[in-house]
C-alpha cells in the first residue's frame, strides 16, 4: 500500500493511556504522535486523546452515571475505524488507565446493530506499548486478545513497541532519535490497520444467521 496525501472517510482514534495528565510531558504522547503522522500520510484523519484528563469511572456499563465521562470517549471510539491504545509499562503491566479502558469496553458484547452483528465488528484496533523494562509482548498479548475479544479486528503485526534497557530511567521522549526497528513497526502498524479498515468497510462481517 502507497500512503497518499488524499484525505479518506477512514478516521483513526489514539488512546494514550499514560498516567501524566495534560500538559505534561509523555512519551506515550510522542509515539500516539508520530502514529497518527503515519495515519495522515494515507489521508486518514487522527485524534489523540489522554484518557486520565477525562473522569472515568470503574464499571463495566456504558454510563456508569454520576459524572462518569467515559460515554464521551465511548462516543469517539464508536465514531473512529481505527483505535490505538497507547499504554506505558507500570511494574511489568500495562497501566491502570488502559485496564480502565478494557474493562469499560467489554460493555460493548452487548451491543450489536441492525443486522444482529457486535457493534465493534467493523472497526480495527492496534496498540502501542512503552517502557523501560521488560513487558512490552506480554501487554501487547494481553491488549490484543482483550480488543479482539470485545469484537475488534487485529491488523497483521498490529503492535508496536520501545523498551529501554532494564534498571535504568531513559524514556522514549528522551531518545535523540526513533531507534529504526520502532520507526519501521509503526509504519507496518499504519499500513496494515489502514488496508484492514478499508477492507471491512467495503466487505462487512456477515451477521449471524440468528439475526
Amino acid at each position: 500500500m502507497q500512503a497518499t496525501d488524499q484525505t479518506t472517510d477512514e478516521t483513526v482514534l489514539l488512546l494514550n493511556c499514560t498516567l501524566k495528565r495534560s500538559p505534561e510531558e509523555s512519551s506515550c504522547q510522542l509515539l500516539a504522535e508520530q502514529l497518527r503522522e503515519g495515519f495522515a500520510e494515507y489521508g486518514v484523519d487522527g485524534e489523540i486523546l489522554r484518557v486520565v484528563d477525562y473522569d472515568v469511572a470503574p464499571g463495566v456499563e456504558t454510563d456508569m452515571g454520576d459524572g462518569d465521562e467515559w460515554p464521551t470517549l465511548r462516543a469517539r471510539i464508536l465514531d473512529a475505524d481505527i483505535l490505538v491504545v497507547c499504554t506505558p509499562t507500570w511494574m511489568g503491566h500495562m497501566s491502570s488507565v488502559a485496564q480502565r479502558v478494557l474493562e469499560r469496553l467489554d460493555a460493548e458484547l452487548s451491543v450489536t446493530d441492525d443486522e444482529g452483528r457486535p457493534i465493534l465488528f467493523g472497526h480495527v484496533a492496534a496498540t502501542a506499548v512503552l517502557g523501560n523494562e521488560d513487558g512490552a509482548h506480554k501487554i501487547t498479548a494481553d491488549l490484543h486478545q482483550a480488543l479482539n475479544d470485545v469484537g475488534f479486528t487485529m491488523p497483521a503485526q498490529g503492535g508496536t513497541y520501545w523498551n529501554g534497557r532494564a534498571m535504568e530511567t531513559v524514556d522514549y521522549k528522551d531518545l535523540p532519535e526513533t531507534p529504526e526497528p520502532v520507526r519501521a513497526a509503526n509504519a507496518t502498524l499504519v499500513a496494515n490497520a489502514v488496508h484492514l479498515a478499508r477492507v471491512l468497510r467495503a466487505r462487512p462481517y456477515p451477521a449471524p444467521d440468528n439475526a
